[in-house]
């Protein structure tokens, strides 16, 4: 059962670093709302979608 905390804890930080780095990016202001809903809405997949399709930060 504890097990299901430590999962959950991980999308959590996964998803607050995907928020950070959304807001941290070039995109476009609407690019950014429309991809922080989706991370909100799906965690699990909205990270995953938003690792391998969304805006990336320029950063090295």
């Amino acid at each position: 059962m504890q097990y299901r905390g430590v999962w959950g804890f991980l999308v959590l930080i996964a998803d607050v670093w995907a928020i950070v780095n959304i807001f941290q990016s070039s995109a476009d202001t609407g690019r950014k709302v429309l991809w922080t809903v989706l991370v909100v809405i799906l965690p699990v997949l909205g990270f995953i979608l938003w690792y391998f399709l969304g805006p990336k930060t320029g950063k090295a």
